[in-house]
């Protein structure tokens, strides 16, 4: 008989949502849902609803470091997805951490614009960011406004501005990047998958719904988990858009919150 797989290790370092829609919360519901064993280290506490975020409290640097050396002196990871980190100090904890026992995979999630349009970090934060974290991962995956912010460049409004941007893009150092096209304008959502081989549009299908909290989140934790269970990246990404697409198209069974509700993560299983 042929030994029967292990289930796969992923972790998140993000911050907490108390809405359980974005962040943490998210990112562990997304990899039970795709068959990954969930670990996390929280990065910083918020409060938070699907209205807003009220206030958000930092986790000192040196304790996420000891979250995360502690985890890994204990867990074999198979992939890690790193979303919003604000200052310099623990991107570069980050950064020293996982090159001492690096993981197969590395996402990052470059979280740094609102849904509003606000900018979430500081010029510091940013830097931090582009210098320290983008040349660490495997995939990055911003949205068009996170692009433009680590480009200094108008955000993009066609896909022809997307594919001006991919060289500049990828010579910020990640092994790949997903650029991802959802505030275009129409009826797709078309992706941009940025490679050392080239460009592909990967094609999507604009899901009418407000349940918009926490999209990046799940979609990057979501990569991560299928590239753990063993997928290329190609193979991860796509199944991670149409895991997303469902739980877009599902979310309207959930009844959370008076704003911007979350996706229906585990639409494949209630």
């Amino acid at each position: 008989m042929t030994p029967e797989r292990s289930i796969p290790n992923a972790l998140t370092i993000a911050g907490s949502d108390p809405s359980g829609g974005a962040g943490i919360q998210a990112d562990l519901k997304t990899f039970s849902a795709l068959g990954a064993y969930g670990t996390s280290v929280i990065t910083a506490l918020t409060a938070q609803n699907t209205l807003g975020v009220k206030g958000v409290h930092p986790v000192p640097e040196d304790f996420i470091r000891l979250q995360l050396d502690t985890l890994l002196d204990d867990v074999s990871l198979d992939a890690v997805k790193i979303g919003m980190v604000a200052s310099r100090e623990v991107a570069e904890t980050l950064r020293d951490s996982l090159e001492a026992r690096r993981p197969r995979w590395i996402v990052l999630d470059p979280v740094m614009v609102a849904k509003s349009g606000d900018i979430l970090v500081d010029n510091v934060g940013i830097a931090a960011v582009r210098e320290v974290l983008v040349p660490l991962a495997d995939l990055m995956t911003p949205n068009l406004p996170e692009a433009a912010v680590l480009l200094d460049c108008p955000s993009p409004a066609t896909r022809a501005d997307m594919e001006a941007m991919a060289p500049a893009l990828a010579a910020l150092g990640a092994g790949a990047v997903l650029l991802k096209g959802g505030h275009l304008k129409g009826e797709c959502c078309p992706d941009l998958l940025i490679t050392p081989d080239g460009t592909r549009w990967l094609e999507g299908t604009r899901i009418a719904t407000s349940n918009l909290h926490g999209t990046g989140c799940s979609l990057s934790s979501a990569i991560a988990a299928r590239l753990a269970l063993g997928d290329t990246l190609p193979e991860a990404i796509i199944s991670a858009k149409r895991w997303l697409e469902a739980a877009l198209a599902e979310s309207h069974h959930l009844d959370v919150g008076q704003g911007h509700g979350p996706v229906h993560h585990f639409h494949g299983w209630w």
